[in-house]
């Protein structure tokens, strides 16, 4: 099963979950309504704007953004895939696939901020693998662009790559050495996890993918509306990465005992 969090400015975020469909622009209660499909009115849309722009439907294997509206919208996925980030322009009757990971949906001018005065209106579609029920068959063979199905609120699998990626970043905190506002840094985490794993650290030489599983267990640590690193958060954390570090300590994500164990196990 699938799930989609749709966020937006001054937009409380909406989760749709498989077999459900939500339907959103400028007034889309005035559209007929049918069994099972949630209407959402963005607020702050321009005149413009067409009453019923876009439908997201949710199924059990794939999410899709069906077009309806009069203008154009842009939509982005920011997975780091080969070749870029896809970017498609939707037009009247175009449907597309939403990916794995975080997808950015920007209705051009669509939102009005001043008398004749126009700016583009940004949401984003963060689509993830729902916790139960989940069905391996439905990610894609390119793992490290999403998150894993394995992660469970408020745990980390055990030797997965997240769960060495926990441990060098609060090794600091589980050995007592917590003074130094300064967390390790990705070179360093991408060192620790090769020095623990016998030389294979998956592909955490490349920096982007420590960021991708900090942000992971920045996720399960926090939960999601308490995440340092979500655009839904309104006070912003200055060092989210200490704080990350702090928190899988205190929460014992990871343990002293764990790090006691990879160590003596490298030797």
């Amino acid at each position: 099963m699938l799930q989609a969090m749709v966020r937006g400015s001054d937009l409380h975020p909406v989760r749709v979950e498989s077999g459900e469909r939500l339907v959103f622009g400028r007034d889309p209660h005035g559209s007929p309504q049918r069994p099972g499909r949630v209407a959402l009115r963005l607020p702050g849309c321009a005149p413009h704007v067409s009453g019923v722009l876009a439908e997201l439907i949710v199924g059990q294997e794939a999410a899709l953004l069906r077009w309806l509206g009069a203008g154009e919208g842009r939509l982005s996925s920011l997975l780091d895939a080969p070749g870029g980030a896809r970017r498609v322009t939707l037009i009247r009757g175009m449907s597309a696939m939403l990916d794995l990971g975080k997808n950015e949906l920007v209705v051009l001018a669509g939102k009005q901020v001043g008398h004749e005065l126009y700016t583009d209106l940004l949401l984003t579609f963060a689509i993830t693998a729902h916790e139960t029920g989940i069905d391996e068959s439905i990610t894609p063979s390119r793992r490290d662009t999403e998150h894993k199905p394995h992660i469970r609120k408020g745990q980390l699998a055990r030797y997965s790559k997240e769960w060495y990626v926990a441990l060098a970043l609060a090794e600091p905190w589980l050995v007592g050495d917590d003074d130094s506002p300064f967390p390790p840094t990705n070179r360093r985490i991408y060192e620790r996890v090769r020095e623990w794993r016998a030389g294979n650290a998956w592909n955490l030489e490349r920096t982007q993918r420590v960021d991708d599983a900090i942000r992971v267990i920045s996720r399960v640590a926090f939960g999601e509306l308490a995440d340092p690193y979500s655009e839904a958060r309104h006070g912003r954390i200055q060092n989210p990465r200490f704080a990350v570090g702090k928190r899988i300590a205190e929460y014992r994500l990871v343990t002293a005992e764990d790090l006691a164990e990879v160590h003596n196990a490298s030797r």
